[in-house]
């Protein structure tokens, strides 16, 4: 018997919906067919459904082919930041900068920038501070590179086709293929560090935080002078720490009413 519908139920925001849920990370690129027999919908309607979606950001076309893009991340970032994500992580950096003497931050992806939503200043006098709010281009980033990592490598690929990769300073990477490989040893190793990109001299040590089915929502860092230590230094003593603030900032994720 079909569900009994409100009176103020819109059967198109149903079929938008429907459209959306298709794409999985088993199924992230998909032929019109393909949505159309996962949504429950005739070609046609998926059709107009899927160009309305490119047209307005959120699915990426490539020949006959579609992909989310990574603008529909905000809405688990509107989530998110509404369930005081913030306030749940600022505890945990604030024990982190305590225990390295450093800046430290967290971001999330919009579109193919980062965002700062969260960020504790270091004790230093000339220590880095970043306002939260401030936006970078990811792929010149610790955080940035964490979370480009995590996008499914369809939506990543349509993503990267539509930006240019511009320098911030001389040894920002301004190639695909560069990125493509930072990313994969992102991938590998599970965390990233990124030297003079955003600033020359600057560091920046990234991990990712994952919500209770393992997806990449969030990244915290540290930033500190590349000077201060050396990246061997920073592996066996900066990256674990990151590592369980990531866990605790997590385990709290789940403990909240509605945690993810």
């Amino acid at each position: 018997m079909p569900q009994q519908r409100g009176e103020h139920f819109v059967r198109a925001a149903e079929r938008t919906m429907s459209v959306l849920w298709a794409f999985t990370p088993d199924r992230a690129e998909l032929s019109l067919t393909e949505v159309a027999q996962a949504a429950d919908l005739d070609r046609a309607g998926a059709r107009r459904i899927l160009l309305t979606l490119v047209e307005l950001g959120y699915v990426q076309q490539t020949d006959k082919r579609y992909a989310l893009t990574p603008l529909v991340l905000e809405f688990g970032h509107a989530y998110l930041t509404s369930r005081s994500l913030p306030q749940i992580a600022e505890p945990h950096l604030r024990e982190l900068t305590r225990q390295v003497r450093e800046m430290t931050a967290m971001a999330v992806l919009e579109g193919t920038e980062t965002r700062y939503i969260a960020q504790v200043p270091g004790p230093k006098l000339l220590s880095v501070t970043i306002p939260v709010g401030s936006r970078f281009p990811a792929h010149a980033t610790s955080m940035g590179k964490v979370l480009l990592a995590a996008v499914p490598p369809e939506q990543l690929e349509a993503s990267l086709r539509s930006i240019e990769l511009t320098p911030i300073t001389p040894h920002t990477v301004t190639t695909r293929e560069e990125l493509l490989a930072d990313l994969a040893a992102v991938r590998k190793q599970g965390f990233a560090i990124a030297d003079d990109g955003l600033e020359e001299g600057l560091r920046g040590v990234a991990v990712p935080v994952r919500d209770t089915d393992g997806r990449v929502f969030a990244a915290i860092n540290v930033s500190l002078d590349k000077h201060s230590s050396t990246e061997e230094g920073v592996r066996r003593e900066i990256v674990p720490l990151l590592a369980r603030t990531a866990a605790r900032i997590e385990d709290d994720m789940r403990m909240r009413p509605g945690g993810r």
